[in-house]
């Protein structure tokens, strides 16, 4: 090892001295090129659009209470649903400055007075992220399906389209942002719904591949969900997965068998902590273990998992280190941890003053508790925007050509919206490390940016991935040699011949990413972070930005009214209730029975086989 160590040690300073001989000569490389599925010529660049950071600044915002008044207007039938578009409903202007050691939101209302949020409790994580974000992504193209006024989405092609099947659900928890089984309709998409909003979905430009999320409510106890996941898949999109609490995987495992034949390739999975008590705002009481069950059934069927814990501050912040523990130590299962602090809307939407201060939970907030717990991870210097793997995305597009059919995945946000850190995990045995330890990531980023910039054909573009790898590697301090890095390299951006999937298979090392994304509610609501969604709702009026959607001006309301199927009181008659667990009731599902739990905690969970 220690010869290893050695050679590429110099290996990596002989990469460092060429490479700026080797830069010289890539500028000479071709001129850009657009590929079909483009709207334009792919962007160096300096030819990208960047968005208004730093503070003070203003932004556009809305009045939580203005929004409520004119959406129940609309829903009452006083108001015509068009105004959304026409109009400004709740519009009013916002500046975001740092106050007593915080970036903060402020903002007045003629009519409400004064609104104020915290954005970031340390300023200097929040200039790290905002320094790092490469710039935009391109303009879409005008399209009906993007036509939503001033919550339009104007730039990016999406990396996450997310299709709610139903506002039914099988839970009954304290957060819920589309307030599940409480509207008193049911909003159910038929196959033929599905059908056409993904068919739409690749007529947008610039043609993209997404990561297609099927979600609700709980999108299992769709009738047409694994329909739905196969025509997904043979449409030509390679990333399938659906938002789901688990209790389906959890007590079939032989659905979790179907529903990887059908093409799901990813579980995003609810997970608020790593013990019952950390679960008992979702009302069962055991909830974890019934997590514990889904994420072997899906391990088992060959379905990657992504924990998404909701982190809401007084209740369950106390687990985001046991959270990451728990990652780390099954990292065999799990691929990622989504972390979503609190956004207040949906069943939280009227939380008073008060309490939203004391459970207000920020990007910041996670940045410092990781650290807290692992003592590895800096807030500021080991944390990146997500937009930060946009070169990734743009090397993707140069390699993958002029006549690719569609453009690669990318996560072109708002710097604001989203957050992550990569961390090297042995499967075996549980050690950690941030991948920034052994490889300067804020430099490889540019290098890789300039390397997409230069524009050159697969072989040179590809040797010089090699060698901007290799220059910026410490190979002291790496667990694995340089060759195996650069094969997962190459495996993670998607380059032709290679399979993250499968090759991640082959090795003791893998990439745990930690994530945070944090959607926004009324409170701080910033429009330039809406126009920039990259998560889509793909709905029955189009592709709408994700906190529009469920918060904004609330266009979940408007899409479901209108679009409903059934009261549910004559859904019930027609179709009959489906289980849903809650305190007051003791339910049998198949495999195992839900019952009260006799200490008042809530439901106990209970396997038949138990």
């Amino acid at each position: 090892m220690r010869l290893r160590r050695a050679v590429e040690s110099m290996a990596s300073r002989a990469a460092e001295m060429a490479w700026p001989t080797v830069r010289r000569l890539a500028r000479a490389g071709r001129r850009t090129f657009q590929p079909e599925w483009a709207p334009a010529p792919l962007e160096k660049s300096h030819e990208k659009s960047m968005p208004v950071l730093g503070w003070p600044r203003t932004t556009d915002s809305l009045c939580p209470d203005c929004v409520r008044e004119a959406r129940e207007a609309i829903l009452a039938g006083e108001r015509d649903w068009r105004a959304l578009l026409e109009e400004t409903p709740g519009e009013i202007e916002a500046t975001i400055r740092e106050r007593d050691g915080e970036i903060v939101m402020e903002k007045s209302c003629p009519v409400h007075g004064e609104f104020q949020d915290v954005m970031a409790i340390d300023p200097g994580f929040l200039e790290r992220i905002e320094s790092l974000h490469p710039g935009d992504d391109f303009v879409t193209a005008e399209t009906p399906l993007r036509d939503h006024g001033s919550s339009t989405i104007r730039k990016g092609r999406g990396a996450v389209l997310t299709v709610d099947l139903t506002n039914r659900c099988n839970m009954m928890c304290d957060a819920c942002f589309m307030d599940a089984n409480q509207v008193g309709y049911v909003h159910e998409l038929t196959l033929e719904d599905v059908q056409k909003i993904l068919d739409d979905s690749l007529d947008v430009k610039p043609r993209r591949q997404m990561s297609i999320n099927f979600s609700g409510g709980e999108p299992t106890i769709s009738p047409i969900f694994l329909d739905a996941v196969r025509y997904a898949r043979d449409v030509g999109y390679f990333s399938i997965q659906a938002s789901t609490n688990g209790i389906r995987f959890a007590r079939e495992p032989e659905f979790a068998l179907a529903a990887r034949e059908a093409g799901l390739r990813i579980a995003y999975l609810q997970f608020d902590g790593v013990h019952n008590e950390a679960h008992a705002h979702r009302r069962i009481a055991n909830l974890f273990d019934v997590k514990q069950r889904a994420i072997d059934n899906l391990a088992a069927a060959d379905i990657d998992v992504v924990l998404v814990p909701t982190i809401i501050n007084t209740i369950n912040n106390d687990q985001v280190g046991k959270i990451l523990d728990f990652a780390v130590d099954n990292a065999d299962k799990v691929t990622v941890i989504s972390f979503q602090p609190i956004s207040f809307t949906g069943r939280d939407e009227e939380i008073d003053p008060e309490t939203r201060r004391r459970r207000r939970y920020t990007l910041s907030h996670l940045a410092r508790d990781v650290s807290t717990h692992n003592g590895e991870i800096h807030p500021r210097d080991d944390w990146y925007p997500l937009s930060a793997l946009g070169p990734f995305s743009d090397l993707v597009d140069v390699l993958l050509g002029a006549n690719a059919e569609f453009g690669s995945l990318k996560c072109g946000c708002h710097p604001n919206c989203g957050v992550g850190t990569p961390l090297f995990v042995n499967k075996e045995t549980g050690e950690a490390l941030p991948l920034s330890r052994f490889l300067d990531l804020d430099q490889l980023m540019k290098d890789v940016q300039s390397i997409a910039d230069a524009c050159r054909g697969p072989k040179a573009t590809l040797a010089q991935v090699g060698l901007a790898l290799l220059k910026n590697f410490d190979a002291g301090s790496s667990p694995v040699p340089f060759s195996v890095l650069f094969r997962q390299f190459l495996s993670q951006t998607g380059a032709e011949g290679h399979s993250a999937k499968e090759d991640a298979k082959q090795y003791d090392w893998r990439v745990l990413f930690v994530a945070g994304m944090w959607f926004q509610d009324l409170f701080n609501y910033d429009f330039r972070r809406t126009e920039r969604c990259i998560i889509p709702y793909g709905t029955q009026m189009g592709e709408i930005s994700f906190c529009a959607y469920n918060t904004g001006v609330g266009w979940r309301k408007i899409v479901e009214e209108m679009h409903k199927v059934a009261t549910v009181q004559d859904w019930y008659k027609e179709v009959g209730r489906h289980p849903v667990a809650h305190e007051s009731t003791e339910e049998t599902i198949e495999a195992f029975t839900i019952r009260p739990d006799p200490d008042g905690q809530g439901l106990i969970a209970e396997w038949q086989d138990s």
